[in-house]
């Protein structure tokens, strides 16, 4: 069945649109015409129309089971995150799952014996803010069958436990995560890159199986799932159901760690002396692109420290392998222009640096000016794919534009405003690649209440965009007109 949008005007996402109203219809999965009639109308009322936008890094299944946790953002020490846990206790004696704290600025930092202190029989497990550490009680590492640790669990520790964690908690996820795609939708959200620590080449299909089909999907393997996805003659690309909107797609590496554990790998020492952790050497690095690569698998590398940066770089000049880095922190601006040189794409998540300035301050005050440099990227000619890394923040594009362009979300000036982004170049770089809306394009579409590149458009505007309709394929996924 065709599908008319009548009334609407075309966001100008590259080059100069009509300005006027025209009319747009949608046939199998494609914009077809401009001003043809169709089966079904929906009068948009003069609204906007542009392309869906797409969160190039999330991890779905954490942010899905994001709202049953209790949240401890903004807590300042044990005490505090002691305090919430205490009272939620008190009305849901059951294995307590939290997330959010943030340790790197605290004075004393986790121990299991803070915990210990509230139950040696309950399960406590509370996340951290970036997910590179969990922090949990006696009973926790008893009930996840973890050795039993005086402090926090991070980064190749913590990441081969997560699956684990996620499979004992897996009841009622279904609904979970409908309510999240849901939430997407209502933001204009078509598609995800999916990060998520499972084999989602084999639990996708299922979830798409059951109607969790709302967004597309492309979804990444781990290291410890390569071969199996090479055994199964997989590329990225490779189609996973019969929809179409569920994708291969790249082998996610997390090299090292992130700036609030200490671990992000930086060229210039922490105050105590370290650098941070390489989760992969670079042989190790080189080893795993190669088999990828040759299999046709794209590579997605986290590098949040500037040193773990160039040790990337170098992974991908000596393998070929296509792909990009993710998230790009903490850089030394030469690693632009080679990143460019093998075109490699920068996945940032722009929320992150409203999380990170005060710590960024504390921890890395020498070398502020190089954190989150998203304009030097496009001046290097760096492609940018913004994201979330959802849970670490809100699945939303919006926000993560606005911090692109404003740097800030509160009174404070811009920090480092020389690194900001236009609104052109943030929305750019949320659409997936895609232009302004023509005959052609894919009927992947979101209605906007105003244009998102009016001139003068503040923080504000941006993050509070209302989304009149969303359209994957041409369905309607969200519609609030």
């Amino acid at each position: 069945m065709s599908l008319l949008l009548r009334d609407v005007r075309l966001v100008p996402v590259t080059g100069a649109a009509d300005a006027g109203v025209t009319d747009v219809r949608l046939e199998d999965g494609t914009v077809t015409a401009l001003g043809e009639p169709a089966d079904r109308v929906i009068d948009a009322g003069g609204r906007w129309l542009m392309p869906g936008l797409w969160d190039q890094h999330v991890h779905f299944r954490q942010w899905a089971q994001a709202r049953l946790r209790l949240d401890l953002s903004g807590t300042t020490g044990p005490a505090e995150a002691v305090a919430r846990v205490r009272a939620h206790l008190e009305s849901r004696p059951a294995v307590v799952v939290g997330a959010g704290f943030r340790p790197a600025t605290w004075s004393e930092q986790p121990r299991t014996a803070h915990l210990d202190a509230l139950s040696s029989t309950v399960p406590i497990v509370l996340i951290s803010g970036d997910v590179h550490c969990g922090w949990l009680n006696s009973a926790a590492q008893r009930w996840l069958g973890v050795p039993a640790r005086a402090g926090v669990i991070d980064e190749n520790d913590w990441f081969t436990l997560v699956p684990h964690l996620e499979d004992r908690l897996a009841a009622d996820l279904d609904q979970a995560y409908r309510l999240a795609q849901s939430d997407a939708a209502a933001r204009g959200v078509v598609g995800i890159g999916d990060m998520e620590f499972e084999p989602g080449f084999r639990a996708w299909p299922a979830r798409f199986a059951a109607g969790i089909d709302g967004l597309r999907v492309r979804t990444a393997t781990y290291a410890d799932g390569l071969e199996d996805v090479i055994a199964a003659g997989l590329r990225t690309g490779s189609v996973l159901d019969a929809s179409g909107l569920l994708t291969m797609g790249p082998l996610k590496i997390i090299s090292d760690g992130s700036l609030n554990s200490r671990t992000a790998r930086c060229c210039e020492p922490y105050g105590d002396g370290r650098h941070g952790t390489q989760n992969y050497p670079l042989d190790e690095l080189v080893r795993l692109l190669g088999r990828a690569s040759g299999a046709g698998l794209e590579i997605a590398l986290h590098a949040i420290g500037d040193a773990a940066l160039t040790t990337a770089v170098d992974a991908f000049e000596a393998t070929g392998a296509r792909g990009g880095i993710e998230h790009v922190q903490l850089a030394r601006f030469a690693d632009f222009g080679r990143m460019a040189r093998l075109g490699l794409r920068a996945s940032i998540q722009p929320a992150h640096l409203l999380d990170d300035r005060d710590v960024a301050a504390e921890i890395w005050p020498d070398r502020t000016e190089r954190c989150y440099a998203f304009s030097s990227m496009l001046a290097a000619g760096v492609p940018l794919a913004l994201g979330s890394d959802a849970p670490v923040s809100p699945l939303d594009p919006w926000l993560a534009m606005a911090a692109a362009v404003h740097r800030s979300a509160d009174e404070r000036d811009p920090w480092n405003p020389a690194e900001s982004l236009t609104a052109a170049q943030a929305l750019a770089a949320s659409v997936d690649g895609r232009p302004t809306v023509a005959p052609g394009s894919p009927a992947d579409l979101a209605l906007l209440d105003a244009n998102p590149l009016e001139p003068g458009a503040d923080a504000a505007g941006l993050r509070d965009m209302r989304v009149a309709a969303t359209f994957v394929a041409g369905r309607v996924t969200h519609l609030d007109l």
